[in-house]
Formats: structure tokens, sequence, C-alpha cells
């Protein structure tokens, strides 16, 4: 995954440095990126860190701003540097000049970190692969400035502070702020310690062939813990399957975004079994590395291939904070699933400060029914079900309560605190929902897409009610019946390619027009009928929207199309992901298999790590993706992308209370030959094989029987 430093890097340094001065959100994009959640590293490709966006972060705060290594009098050349894996970077420069007798470089510096829970720990190492003896004198710059996560996105951070000794048994630096505190020592000892500066000196002497090295390790912590913790070692809830196809890109992307996955995974304190806390993935990194309704809940619904022990674990997190009252100030309304939740009050700008625990989405709330229906299905124990349906009836009635509040039966939002989200669905910024002449709508805002989600909850929380002798379950599916009448009658609309649904409702029941990627959110919900369908399988694969890498979030036909905007024509891999899952259930896999190239294409512009974002320009501009340069990466439900598009490729489906298993490969082919094995249906494992003619081999558990088609 490595990725050679290229001379531009050092232009970038610098913009991100005129960011910070100017106030500006830092770039991310050509930043390397280590973590074990709620920790993480952000560096250049050199491994330096220099301020703006770059450090060692903990829960939310900046536990290292600085963290330079310099040869004095010697200038450092990187030439490689980059990930190994999730948690793991390496990087590597020539020490101009040194000991050279040849154009050869003779002596090399190679740095080596690893990123764990609440610890940061790098090994420099120099070594002299020449033929004379050498001498340098090498200086450790340490700094910080803790931050937190919003001062430092919103490119104004504080002013560093002055470094102190650490604790009497160690060498090295301590900085401490209220309740949060960061230590960072040096093994061996320096020659010279610098103080308050946070400089470590040392005198090297290096013989031919030989080498030194240092380890730097640095701890943050909270005094009363964290938030959400790490998981305890060996508890991954999923099982990780093994991947061989004939497109190694695929497998690389696979490989990756398991990796990251891994270290996404966070805990709920709340749980009542604290050797087995439940788990949930965090939304992304850097600056959403905490509980998010909707990002955990698709995320974990796309994992479900792997197991229904991370789906249990974020259902079950999600329901201990299910609204109970009424507030307006945090938008808690009882039934409702909450948006996201952090340590401090995030200020996301001069009107915009949301609480530490917000409520204000329209969607987490029929996506948590859905996803406890779709892990009952995949074979979540019917105990456990059973003790979240009080939860999924309460999920219900906060459904029911807000389309009756509507006026017209649709699920509807509007910032009721004056200092919340304008926009409440995915696409949440405050520009996403508009007209195709570039008007933005008003609220009350019904989404197309959330229709759908209501109409698949509805749907799911009836067969949940009927399966477990419960009651309503008829009045759910007329619920839903109805909602679809009311879709077809007030949201499709007509341009000269056709009809087509509009993104949305505005506030006076007009349908704001513009044509965007939210159609593939509706495919395969049940909400649309087969002629429905096939005019949006068609409209998702014009040139407008499929730009060759995914989906445009908005046509580039609309009035106000950007390349980069966030939610106005970038392209969104779990966008892409959602509708390559839909078309394929909507019985379009040549369709789904053109997005899903696309996306696989982006993959590896991307080192197999698809970032929360990136540039909607397309292929005729060229065929790498350019990044959305403040972009999270990894992101929760990118990297899970992965396994939905896996998932699509081989029409893969469970329903374990009917005893069944489905395998019918969509677009499987493409990659074929292919195995995959360990992935995970009830308790046992399935593996699928599909040869190169095209032949296909399953191995089901024990007990269900498998369906092809």
């Amino acid at each position: 995954m490595d990725s050679t430093v290229k001379p531009q890097d050092t232009d970038a340094s610098a913009a991100r440095s005129a960011s910070e001065a100017n106030g500006l959100q830092p770039f991310l994009h050509d930043a390397v990126v280590t973590l074990h959640a709620p920790s993480l590293v952000i560096s250049s490709a050199d491994g330096q860190f220099r301020g703006g966006v770059d450090g060692f972060y903990h829960g939310d705060r900046r536990a290292l701003s600085e963290l330079t290594v310099a040869a004095e009098g010697i200038a450092l050349a990187p030439v490689r540097g980059g990930l190994r894996g999730a948690d793991r970077a390496d990087f590597r420069a020539v020490l101009r000049g040194l000991g050279e007798t040849t154009p050869d470089p003779a002596v090399a510096l190679h740095r080596r970190r690893r990123t764990r829970d609440g610890r940061m720990e790098e090994v420099v190492e120099i070594t002299n692969d020449g033929i004379r003896h050498v001498g340098l004198r090498l200086t450790v710059t340490a700094a910080t400035d803790l931050a937190t996560m919003e001062q430092v996105k919103s490119g104004r951070p504080p002013r560093a502070l002055s470094a102190e000794a650490a604790e009497a048994h160690a060498i090295g630096f301590s900085w401490s702020a209220g309740d949060f505190g960061v230590q960072l020592t040096a093994e061996p000892a320096p020659d010279t310690l610098h103080l308050p500066e946070g400089r470590l000196s040392y005198d090297i002497d290096l013989p031919p062939g030989t080498s030194w090295s240092v380890t730097l390790d640095c701890v943050a912590a909270y005094t009363d813990g964290d938030q959400f913790p790490a998981p305890p070692d060996g508890q991954l809830p999923w099982h990780t399957p093994t991947l061989h196809s004939a497109d190694r890109g695929l497998d690389r992307w696979l490989t990756q975004s398991l990796a990251d996955l891994d270290r996404l995974r966070l805990t709920d304190p709340r749980s009542p079994g604290p050797d087995r806390p439940d788990q949930f993935l965090a939304a992304g990194a850097p600056w959403f590395l905490t509980l998010f309704g909707r990002d955990s809940l698709w995320a974990a619904r796309m994992l479900l291939p792997l197991g229904t022990g991370l789906a249990a674990g974020t259902l079950r997190t999600l329901a201990r904070r299910q609204g109970a009252v009424t507030d307006p100030a945090t938008e808690e309304q009882p039934g409702r699933i909450l948006h996201e939740v952090r340590r401090d009050t995030p200020q996301l700008a001069k009107q915009l400060g949301l609480p530490p625990v917000y409520y204000g989405t329209v969607d987490a709330t029929p996506l948590w029914i859905t996803l406890l229906h779709d892990a009952w299905r995949w074979g979540l124990a019917p105990g456990e079900v059973e003790a979240l349906l009080p939860h999924a009836e309460a999920a219900l009635a906060w459904m029911r309560t807000q389309a009756d509040a509507s006026g017209d039966g649709f699920l509807k939002y509007v910032d009721q605190s004056g200092h919340g989200l304008s926009n409440q669905g995915w696409k949440d910024s405050d520009d996403s929902i508009r007209y195709h002449d570039g008007r933005l709508a008003t609220a009350p805002i019904a989404l197309c897409e959330v229709q759908a989600y209501a109409y698949e909850a509805a749907r799911g929380g009836a067969a949940l009610l009927r399966a477990f002798g419960r009651p309503g379950a008829d009045r759910w599916e007329e619920w839903a019946a109805r909602l679809a009448d009311r879709f077809r009658k007030h949201f499709w609309v007509e341009d000269a390619h056709g009809p087509y649904p509009a993104v949305a409702l505005d506030g006076d029941g007009r349908p704001a027009d513009a044509v965007t990627s939210g159609f593939g959110h509706l495919l395969g919900t049940g909400l649309l009928n087969a002629e429905e369908s096939a005019l949006l399988a068609a409209r998702l694969t014009g040139p407008d929207l499929d730009a060759g890498h995914g989906l445009r979030t908005l046509s580039s036909d609309a009035v106000g199309f950007n390349p980069f905007g966030y939610h106005t024509g970038s392209i969104w891999p779990h966008d892409t992901a959602i509708a390559v899952h839909g078309l394929v259930r909507a019985g379009f896999p040549d369709a789904a298999a053109s997005l899903a190239q696309g996306l696989l294409t982006a993959s590896a512009a991307f080192d197999s790590r698809l970032p929360e974002l990136f540039a909607g320009h397309g292929a005729e501009g060229g065929s790498r993706p350019a990044p959305y340069p403040a972009s999270c990466r990894p992101q929760a439900w990118a990297a899970a992308s992965s396994v939905s598009v896996l998932q699509a490729a081989l029409g893969l489906d469970a329903d374990v209370p009917a005893g069944t298993v489905t395998v019918a490969p969509a677009f499987a082919a493409a990659y074929a030959p292919l195995t995959v094995t360990g992935l995970q249906v009830g308790q046992g494992g399935l593996d699928i094989t599909v040869a190169a003619d095209g032949r296909v081999d399953v191995t089901v558990p024990e007990g269900l029987s498998l369906v092809t088609r």
C-alpha cells in the first residue's frame, strides 16, 4: 500500500500551513492516516508532523501537533512513505551526501509507526550501508496544542503549549490541560533534553554496516476514561473472509477495507457485560471518529454477510440511547434514533452548534428497524431479536407520528432548534437539496430515499411482529402500501429523458426536481414497481450521473453541479454501492456491474482505501479520480462498500428463519475464477467458488438449503 513521495508533497505541506493561517478546513488527501479507534495519527507522506491537520489524536483531542526528525546540516530526502495495513506506516529517507563515495545513497533513515489505543509508538532508525565511518547530530522536536478536533477542523487551532519534563522514571516531555494529558518518552535517553522547547538531541556515531535507533512512545488519556473505548483484543464481531479472484484489485480493496474496519471499531461503555461489550463502527477518521446513527447502521448492514455480531452491537448501542422525551434543543423525540454523540459540543459554524447528543436525523430510525429485520434474516439469535422488539415498536411509532404530523403522510424534517442541521438526510450539507435550476428547497423537506427507507422499515417491521407473535403486522403492511401510492402520486416528475422521482418535496409539497444519485436508494426496497425500477436503472447509468468512477450525487446537467461539491456533484462510494446492491435486487445486474467496476477502478487510484467521497469530474477527466481534499479516509461505509459490492456480485442473500441461502451470481463472472471463504450465515460458514466457465460451487451451513436462480 506504499505510495512514492512526490516533489509536490512539500507544496502540499505548505498549503496545509496556509490553510491553518487563513482559518480554512485542512486538506487530507495527501496525508498518511493510521488508526486504532479512538486514536489516530495523521502525517505528511514523509512521516513528519508539521501542524495543520497533522498529529496524534485520541478521543477527538490532539495529543501531538508536531513531531519532526532532522539531522543537523544534512538534508533529508524522502523516498517512500505509506501504510502497512490500517494501524502501521513506514517512511524512508536518504541523508543526502552523508558517507557517500559514489552516486549511491549510503545513510538512510527509516521511521516505523504503530498506532494503538491511546498510544503511538515510533521507531526511528539510522542505517549506514556505506564504507565510511559517519557521525551526525539527530534532533527530534515534539509539540502540542491539545486542540479539540473541531478546533483543528476550523483551521484555527490554539497555540502550542510549553513542554514539561516527563515523570521522574522516564526521559521525555508531558503536557496537560483539564481532563486530558499526554506524555512522550524516548529510549535510549537523549544526549540533550531541551525544555520547554520539546527537543531531544542525539550525537550518533555509525561505523560502516551498523545502525542506531530510538523508540518514541507517546501516551494520551482522559482522566475520566474514553467516551467510547476501544474493544478488547481478540473480540472481532465478524468473521474475516478470504477472497481470491482474477482481479487482484478487488482482493486488495477487500483486504484493506477489512483492516480499516477492524480499527474503526468502538465499544459501548453502557453494555451490561464489561468483558464483552457491544461494538459498533465509528463513522470515519479524522472528523467523525465516534458513534453516528446513520453511518454505523449502514456499515453494519453492509457487513451482514460476515456475521451478525456487529449489527447486534450497533442496534443495542443505539437502542440504549433511543429517544424517550421531546426536547427541541437536541431534537430528541420518543422512539427516535440519534444522529451523533460527541464528548464536547461541536461548533460547526457561527450559527451551527450541535449538542453532544444530537437527534437531528430523519433516516436513522427507519434504518435501525431495517437493520434489525435484515440481521434476523441473516441469523441473529431469536432471543436477541426479541429483546429489541420494544425498541422496534417505538421506532415504528415514531415513523407513524412523524408521517401523521406532516399532513401528507410523508416522513419530513425541519430543524427545530435553530442551530442544528438544516438538512437531516445523509446529504446533510445546507445546499444539497435543490431544484434542477439550482434553487434550494425550503423546509419541511420530504426526501425521496427516506420514503423508501420508511416503506422498507414498515414491511420489515411487519415481518418481525408477525414472526414473534406481536400485534400490528397487518396495519404496517397497509401503511407501507398507502405510502407507496402517495409516493407514486406526488414524487414523480418528468424531463426530456422521461419520468423520474424528484429528490424531495419542499415545504409547500412541490417536487424539488433535481436529478440525483438518490435513485439508487429506492431500488430493491419494494417501493417501486418493475416499470419504475427499469426507468431508474436506465437513468443511473446515464453519463450525467455515472461518472465512470461511481455515481455523482447531482446530475452534471443540473445548475449548480460542482465536481467538488460535498453533496452537489461529488462521488460517495457507499452511495454507489447502495445503488449496485439495489440494481441487483431489482433485476438489473448489467447496470450494477458497470457501477461496481467504476468503484473498483477508483479504489486502485486511492491505494485500495476508498475515501468518504471524491471529486465527480468523471473518467473523461482522467483515469484517476481527483480527491475531495478534506475527505475522511478511511470512512466506515466507504470501506464496508467492498463487502456490499461482493455480496451484490454473488447475488447473495439469506433467510435463516426460512432455512435458505440464496446464491445467484449477478456479475461475479467478471472476476472469475473467484473463491471466497469464511462468509457467515447464522452460526455457520459459507464458501463460494465461481469458475471461469461460470460454474458455481457453494458450501452452505448445516441446516440451510441453497437457492439458486
